[in-house]
């Protein structure tokens, strides 16, 4: 019997990571941790980057989310990173990683992650950050037309990856006025449980 051990923090990453084990039903131990914190010298041997989310499955290490949910897809048959649309869920992976998720993750420092400690953040900076996301929604919402999810006319990852910003929208100050295809894809997202409460029963 594998031991598999899913560590988190309630950061965007990690969120993903657990709402992907949630989803498939993913026969792991859940474990909230602190790798920048007191768990970090344990840690570190396992993660040297020192973040989450961190799979170890009978000592074997695996970090980053996206190589977590391909793993966890591949436990529960692959349905949800399919193989045969392979090249098109790496599309959608990298925009995410490099350009929507950067900026709605940004913004999500800016106006609320860092406030508590750096106060209010620089106008022009956000600013910058604003228009860097309007320019990717655009594109999102456009592809989004006439279409339920992003891949395959079903749900996979590409969609809980390219939405990782969007629970933390409302905090973060994400402006999605006038994106509705955005708006009603997260909402068709937001009906499943480990979308909308990936942390519902733990730490």
């Amino acid at each position: 019997m594998v031991e598999r051990k899913l560590y988190y923090t309630h950061n965007i990453n990690p969120r993903v990571a657990v709402a992907v084990a949630r989803h498939l039903d993913s026969p792991v131990e859940f474990i909230r941790y602190s790798p920048m914190g007191e768990d970090r010298e344990a840690f570190l041997p396992l993660n040297p980057n020192s973040l989450a989310p961190l799979l170890v499955e009978d000592d074997r290490p695996l970090w980053e989310a996206d190589a977590i949910a391909l793993r966890l897809s591949q436990m529960a048959g692959g349905d949800f990173w399919p193989d045969d649309h392979a090249v098109e869920m790496m599309q959608w992976v990298s925009w995410s990683a490099h350009h929507f998720t950067v900026a709605g993750a940004g913004l999500v420092w800016h106006n609320h992650t860092a406030v508590s400690w750096m106060g209010p953040p620089d106008p022009a900076v956000v600013a910058g950050i604003a228009e860097d996301f309007h320019r990717f929604a655009g594109i999102l919402d456009a592809t989004l037309a006439g279409r339920q999810w992003l891949v395959g006319n079903r749900l996979t990852y590409a969609d809980f990856r390219v939405a990782s910003a969007l629970p933390y929208a409302e905090r973060g100050q994400i402006p999605l006025e006038g994106y509705r295809n955005i708006v009603e894809w997260h909402d068709r997202l937001n009906a499943i449980d480990a979308w909308r409460e990936p942390f519902a029963g733990l730490d």
